[in-house]
């Protein structure tokens, strides 16, 4: 399809694919109704996605969205139309679907187009080293054909996210999902990459499937999706239409730097209905004085699967601990954004070096493995350093040339404070990270990972407002759960799911338990002891205790002390 939005200021394509040949015969094709986003993929999780639920007659989100408007010529493809962030172009339905509409007033067939192109904010989609993506839509076409329908250029496609730091078109990379001209009812992959004209992947017309057909796609919606997959020797790009292989792409029939650099990297998605233009051209022209006012390219939803590198096991124990940086470039790019677990928020610094962002896991753990997900603006240069106490710190991986925006490493090392510091960057702009994931296992005995930060706490009592529950799942040592003065007392913590429990750990005050059980439950009520112990010592322990619950308890029933229970922290590990 076309290249970068005009407000880039970066060049694009002309055609899109082979020139025209002999006519195409048709092949059946199973019609996908519209329906809710499916689950992912076998091997695969969701990574994003949206099922355009708004109301009647209203735009998008453009938190999630942004409109590419102006002429169409300014795309550098030959496009007639002009592009609006108008209802009457682009709107959602009501029922379900995003509608880019192509409307044209006049009596100059050439003239007077207008129509509908946008694009994800976010532009972290893609697969990390030894991983996969597969980026998915269910789309109708417009319901045209090829003698009213001359002009029409419909696509599903994306861009490489290097192009919005000034990388240029076609060697920061775009993928094709789904093209159709002309009302051909057929559907064409493509990749453009390398230089243009000509290059490594034959611009202005990339490589790819060609055309092929697809019976029933203006009437109906299909399923149209890519995927990326750098787990395999050599790497593939593979197009699917509803559900069945159509095309794959090896990365060894291209220039390997080409490939690596329009592909290896993460992109922005794009939904366009364009009007005129070369690749229309190559297949009979138009628009025509023929051409239908007011053909709809109808999507109803979007989705963004991955799966992770093979090292990668585990759950993310960064997700959703206290996160810190340097600076901030807004309060919009915050720190906690990188450690949220959604891949459409980041956090961006101010635009200078160097530059840090800091997670606090809560306990010391053994590290195995990380992938950090940049945005466009990314860090050049970075190390991923450990520390125990948030002050000295120790680098356990470099890395000095990160254009790529997608890492993934195995790690060396422990730590309860694990940050990136960055000291050069790839632009003008901040250092900006959409994801910063870890994985590991505690240290000191326990195992698994930690369950019990942040998650809802309660107690039989506590001495007083300033020594309540939910300060002993607070990842904080200097704040503390302190009973009345009486036995027996509990504290118990709301997992949130059930789990399986390996161990727990208990941090006293100097107030602390001599008799006290460890329990578990699947419903808060009925409790199973999986630790018992009747001369306990205090300080700071971890004990095997394994068993399974949603609900975690601390039942003390003897006290070393005249004053109550007190712990700093109260730390449930598992699965």
């Amino acid at each position: 399809m076309a290249g970068a939005p005009a407000a880039q200021g970066a060049s694009s394509q002309g055609a899109s694919a082979q020139p025209p040949a002999t006519a195409i015969a048709a092949q059946p094709a199973a019609a996908a109704a519209p329906a809710a986003v499916p689950t992912a993929p076998a091997g695969f999780t969701t990574t994003w996605s949206d099922d355009f639920t708004g109301a009647a007659n209203t735009g998008l989100d453009t938190g999630t969205w942004r409109y590419d408007v102006g002429e169409g010529w300014t795309f550098g493809t030959g496009e007639v139309e002009t592009m609006t962030n108008s209802t009457a172009n682009v709107y959602q339905d009501g029922s379900g679907h995003l509608v880019l509409k192509a409307l044209h007033t006049g009596t100059d067939p050439v003239a007077g187009w207008t129509s509908g192109r946008v694009e994800t904010q976010a532009d972290g989609f893609g697969a990390l080293p030894g991983g996969a993506v597969r980026m998915q839509a269910s789309i109708q076409q417009p319901n045209v054909s090829t003698s009213n329908g001359l002009g029409y250029w419909p696509a599903f496609w994306m861009l490489g996210s290097p192009l919005r730091v000034g990388t240029v078109w076609p060697g920061s990379g775009e993928i094709d999902i789904m093209e159709d001209i002309n009302g051909r009812s057929s559907t064409f992959g493509t990749l453009h990459c390398g230089t243009a004209p000509g290059g490594p992947c034959n611009e202005n017309t990339g490589v790819g499937s060609g055309e092929r057909a697809c019976s029933g796609c203006q009437t109906g919606y299909h399923t149209y999706a890519v995927e990326i997959d750098r787990s395999t020797s050599p790497e593939q790009i593979r197009w699917y239409l509803d559900g069945a292989l159509s095309y794959t792409l090896s990365s060894n029939q291209v220039d390997a730097t080409a490939w690596s650099n329009a592909v290896d990297h993460s992109f922005f998605i794009i939904f366009d209905l364009a009007i005129g233009g070369a690749f229309p051209a190559a297949y009979g022209g138009g628009p025509t004085a023929a051409t239908v006012s007011g053909g709809s390219l109808n999507i109803d939803y979007v989705a963004v699967y991955n799966k992770a590198p093979a090292g990668t096991t585990g759950t993310n124990i960064a997700q959703g601990k206290p996160t810190t940086a340097s600076t901030a470039e807004s309060a919009s790019f915050s720190a906690a954004n990188a450690t949220d677990g959604n891949i459409s928020t980041r956090w961006s610094s101010t635009f200078s070096d160097p530059q840090w962002l800091q997670v606090d896991l809560g306990a010391t753990y053994t590290l195995t493995h990380a992938s950090v997900i940049w945005e466009a603006a990314a860090a050049s240069a970075y190390q991923i350093q450990t520390s125990t106490n948030g002050t000295t710190w120790t680098t356990i991986y470099s890395n000095n040339n990160s254009p790529q925006l997608l890492q993934d490493t195995a790690l060396s090392g422990s730590g309860r404070y694990v940050r990136i510091y960055a000291t050069a960057r790839n632009s003008t702009y901040g250092a900006s990270l959409y994801e910063f994931r870890l994985y590991g296992s505690t240290s000191g005995g326990g195992t698994g990972t930690l369950l019990s930060q942040g998650r809802t706490a309660t107690a039989l009592s506590s001495e007083n407002t300033s020594f309540t529950a939910p300060m002993a799942v607070d990842g904080n040592t200097g704040t503390r759960w302190s009973s009345a003065f009486s036995d027996p007392q509990w504290l118990q913590v709301d997992l949130g799911a059930t789990h399986t429990i390996s161990s727990v750990g208990l941090n006293w005050e100097g107030a602390y338990g001599t008799a006290y059980q460890i329990q578990t439950s699947a419903d808060g009520t009925t409790w199973t002891t999986v630790y018992s112990t009747t001369a306990g010592s205090g300080g700071n322990q971890t004990l095997t205790a394994t068993g399974s619950g949603r609900y975690v308890r601390m039942y003390g029933t003897a006290r070393a002390t005249q004053y109550g229970y007190s712990l700093w922290e109260f730390q449930v590990y598992g699965t």
